[in-house]
């Protein structure tokens, strides 16, 4: 469902955002922006609506292992900043020791934390304040606190709040939501032995805490490839791009990226075979690949790759719809340079992982 649900989304979203570098009227560049508004909260929606699903059939795939709670907190916080800066809120993250570590699933906990912060900034009043605390609940218990300065909750409320699609009238308002995130975010918690809850204060704020089991064992820096950060490139330069993907119109989606740089040209194969073919006889700078091909899974392209000496040095990004974590885990495992999902956003992912000439 995660590749079939996310497939079409990449041509709406790739190609309205092909329309932004258009010479457009002021009418037409809003029309294309509510595309990519709608667009985005549609991508939001089925993600969570996937997750939930996967939480009720019992497929939630986890990866529980010590995480620094430290470095998790101070990372949410920076994701959330800008959206605080717009709307005036202060983010303050109480201090803890670094070697601080809970047991959950590192991406997971982090998505958890990352909604409710950004709800706390969301829900908040203006010049208002978001503070993320820690208390020793227990002997191996730690709670997480992220409390808003907000307008809080009415008592008869609070039982509705983690019901799926529940939005305690904020509907009718102009906050973006879907009613999702916390119904969520505690099916994640309680999938990872967690405990999630929430206390208000009509008038004076609210808030949410997620409890974990502490560990025994140091924290692991998170892996370079699982960090939400900028990806760094290379100096830009020319070269040739192969993109082995059997999808019309993700194809298209890509020929017409790449028609605006000229000095990038792209190779293309719609299976597995031709795809490890056109690699042996061209030698591209970097591959594109998709996991769901006619012939073969992008995992084994990927072996086939890295079994032949001459083509091992070739970066290979995986280009897919498949946004499932533990797939990503896979593949970069198994050697790919990067994980992009589609829908992917040009500016920000396509070329500064590549290195090549950005025009």
């Amino acid at each position: 469902m995660s590749h079939e649900l996310r497939t079409p989304l990449n041509a709406v979203l790739g190609f309205a955002q092909l329309l932004t570098g258009e010479a457009l009227g002021d009418e037409a560049r809003d029309n294309v922006q509510q595309i990519l508004k709608g667009g985005h909260h549609l991508l939001d929606l089925v993600n969570e609506v996937l997750d939930i699903s996967r939480i009720e059939a019992g497929r939630l795939s986890l990866s529980l292992e010590p995480v620094a709670v430290r470095e998790v907190a101070w990372h949410v916080a920076d994701l959330v900043a800008p959206l605080a800066r717009e709307r005036k809120i202060v983010i303050v993250v109480d201090e803890i020791e670094a070697g601080h570590a809970v047991v959950a699933d590192r991406q997971r906990l982090r998505q958890i934390l990352l909604n409710l912060l950004s709800n706390a900034v969301k829900y908040n009043r203006p010049n208002g304040r978001v503070t993320v605390t820690f208390d020793h609940v227990s002997g191996d218990r730690l709670r997480i606190k992220v409390t808003d300065t907000g307008g809080g909750i009415r008592p008869d409320k609070l039982r509705l709040l983690f019901n799926p699609f529940e939005r305690l009238g904020a509907e009718t308002t102009s906050i973006e939501g879907t009613g999702l995130g916390l119904a969520l975010s505690r099916g994640l918690a309680e999938a990872m032995g967690a405990s999630m809850g929430v206390e208000s204060d009509m008038g004076r704020g609210s808030t949410f805490w997620i409890e974990l089991t502490l560990s025994r064992e140091v924290a692991a820096t998170a892996p370079e490839a699982e960090r939400e950060r900028p990806l760094q490139s290379t100096t830009a330069r020319p070269g040739t791009l192969l993109y082995i993907e059997d999808n019309v119109s993700n194809v298209r989606l890509m020929t017409r990226l790449l028609a605006r740089r000229p000095t990038v040209t792209l190779l293309h194969a719609g299976d597995g075979e031709s795809g490890i073919a056109t690699a042996r006889d061209r030698g591209p700078d970097v591959i594109f690949l998709d996991l769901h091909l006619p012939d073969m899974s992008g995992e084994d392209v990927l072996h086939h790759l890295w079994a032949d000496a001459a083509l091992r040095k070739i970066p290979v990004v995986m280009l897919t719809a498949d946004a499932t974590p533990a797939q990503m885990r896979r593949a970069l495992a198994s050697g790919a340079a990067a994980y992009l999902t589609k829908p992917f956003q040009f500016s920000t992912q396509l070329w500064k992982i590549t290195g090549l000439e950005k025009g």
